[in-house]
Order: C-alpha cells, then sequence, then structure tokens
C-alpha cells in the first residue's frame, strides 16, 4: 500500500465534504466551482488546525534571531579550536543556549513541515483523477469513478484541476493559468518570508551568518518553488497561493499586535499607539530601557548589630 494513502484518504474527504458545503450553499453539484472551491476549503481547513504551531513558528523564529549575538559569541570563542573536543563543547554550548531560549532552528520550519504530506497527497488525489475517472484505479475515500469525472471535468477559468504547465496533455489555457498561479505563489512566497524576517526583527538581529543565510532564502525559495511549479497541477497551485495569502494575513496580524523588541513592526506600532492617544489628547511617555549601576569601589562588610560602636 502506498504510505502516502491515509493522507489521500484524509484529503479526499476533507475535499469531498468542502464540495457538499457549497453544493449547499447553492453552487451546483458534480462538475463546476464547488470542486474548485473545494481545495481552498481543504487549504483553511489545514491552516486553522496548524494555527497553533504557527505561533510556535513567530515564536521560534523570533527567538532564533534574539540569540545571534549569543551564538556568535560561541562560534567566536571556538573559531581557532578545530579538535573534537572544542568542537563537542561548541554544540554542547550551542544547545544549551537553545534550551535556554526554548527554540531551535527547525521549530521555525514546523508548519511547512508538516503541510508537505498534505501537498503530496493534494498532488497525488489530483494526478490520479483521470485514472479514477477511467476506472483503472480504486476510489480513495469517497472519491469514486462518478465523483472523480466530476472533479477531473471541474476547470478553474477553464484550466482542469488536474492540468499543469508543462505535462501532457495540456492547452495555452492551462499554461496561462498556471503560469499566473506560479507566479502568485512565488510572489506570496517572498511577501510572507520578507514580512517575517525584516519586517519583525531589530536591526541587531538582521546581522550575521544566520541573517544572511536568511536573506539568501528569501529569494531562493520563491525561484525554486517558480521552477517546480511547472509539475503541479491548478489544484496544487491553489492550495499554494491560498496558503501563502493566508500565512500572510496571519503574520500581519500578529506582527502589527506583537511585535518583537526593538523591530520596524514595534515602533511602527508605537506611532500608531502615539497618534490614538494624541487624538484623545494623552501624551504617552517613551519607554526607556532601566539601568541597574554596578556598585563601585569595595563593598562594604557586613557588620552585625551588637559589634557597631556607639557615638
Amino acid at each position: 500500500m502506498n504510505i502516502l494513502y491515509p493522507i489521500e484518504w484524509a484529503v479526499a474527504w476533507i475535499m469531498y465534504l468542502c464540495h457538499k458545503f457549497f453544493v449547499f450553499l447553492g453552487l451546483p453539484d458534480g462538475e463546476g466551482a464547488a470542486w474548485v472551491l473545494s481545495i481552498v476549503g481543504l487549504t483553511l481547513v489545514v491552516r486553522i488546525i496548524l494555527i497553533p504551531l504557527f505561533f510556535k513558528q513567530i515564536k521560534a523564529s523570533r527567538a532564533m534571531q534574539m540569540i545571534q549575538p549569543e551564538l556568535q559569541a560561541i562560534q567566536k570563542k571556538y573559531k581557532t579550536r578545530q579538535d573534537p573536543a572544542s568542537r563537542e563543547a561548541m554544540g554542547r554550548e550551542t544547545m544549551e543556549l537553545y534550551r535556554k531560549h526554548g527554540t531551535n532552528p527547525m521549530a521555525s520550519c514546523m508548519p511547512i513541515l508538516l503541510q508537505m504530506p498534505i501537498f503530496f497527497g493534494l498532488f497525488n488525489v489530483l494526478r490520479n483523477l483521470s485514472n479514477i475517472a477511467e476506472g483503472n484505479r480504486d476510489a480513495i475515500g469517497p472519491i469514486n469513478q462518478a465523483v472523480a469525472q466530476a472533479a477531473e471535468n471541474s476547470a478553474l477559468f477553464g484550466a482542469p484541476l488536474s492540468g499543469t504547465f508543462l505535462h501532457e496533455p495540456t492547452d495555452p489555457t492551462t499554461k496561462v493559468i498556471a503560469a499566473i498561479l506560479i507566479v502568485l505563489m512565488s510572489a506570496t512566497l517572498y511577501i510572507t518570508q520578507r514580512q517575517l524576517t525584516m519586517k519583525n526583527m531589530p536591526p541587531a538581529a538582521l546581522e550575521g551568518p544566520m541573517a544572511q543565510t536568511q536573506k539568501i532564502m528569501l529569494y531562493m525559495m520563491p525561484v525554486m518553488m517558480m521552477i517546480s511549479g511547472v509539475n503541479f497541477p491548478i489544484g496544487v497551485l491553489i492550495y499554494w497561493v491560498v496558503t501563502n495569502l493566508w500565512s500572510t494575513g496571519q503574520q500581519y496580524y500578529t506582527i502589527s499586535r506583537m511585535p518583537t523588541p526593538g523591530s520596524e513592526a514595534e515602533r511602527r506600532l508605537n506611532e500608531r499607539k502615539a497618534r490614538k492617544a494624541a487624538a484623545k489628547g494623552i501624551v504617552l511617555e517613551e519607554d526607556k530601557p532601566v539601568i541597574i549601576e554596578a556598585p563601585r569601589g569595595q563593598r562594604q562588610q557586613p557588620q552585625r548589630k551588637n559589634r557597631k560602636k556607639k557615638k
């Protein structure tokens, strides 16, 4: 049995139930817009389930950026020490730093990683619609031959859900729609990543090796998605465009209300608060860091009361 079959089965059921929901709202049953919207429904269901992980991702990404000065200090400490014991000590101190701040490099990638099985499940369901419709493959959950025929004949502006930009059978309409969706998918992914890294981090966190790596990935990921997108069915492209739009909106809402201290987003939040307060005739005091001065000179020795000299 295909290892992804449970995921395909779950994807098929969610799409089927979303299709029935849109039919209940008045869209025609069988082939048509209800099947296109069922993919949108699938995306929303998945993203709602992942909301708790999204907040963990924001927290982990923020923590990873904020600990960059400490990570750089550890790297500098062991820069000239390449022996196994030093490398082990460096790894141990790095892991202790991650544990102390409750983060790790993989935590910020969890929502994307957990969506990958959904992506492959949807990819396989759409790819096999024609085989199920022709009776060459068994049903996947509720998607039997009749249902697969209706889904296979559904299209977005004339482009079938199982059609791709590159692979036959295809036509000019499918290529145009696929190209538009590929551009939207890559653009929304870029906007989502830029929003998280450039707007919600203090200037100090935007320096260093990890920050440079993130800047490279900011451009590389959309390019990789654009290149691989020519192989994605129209339905999968719809899924990624909708999930990227959801991520952008979700991040904007979160960042605008809970920005990272010292970031551009926090400055804008403070400006909005000041404008609202000024409209009501209230002047907000600027928050200033509390400076704790260390004691200077020799520390006074404690004395017992009965040893103090009487004047």
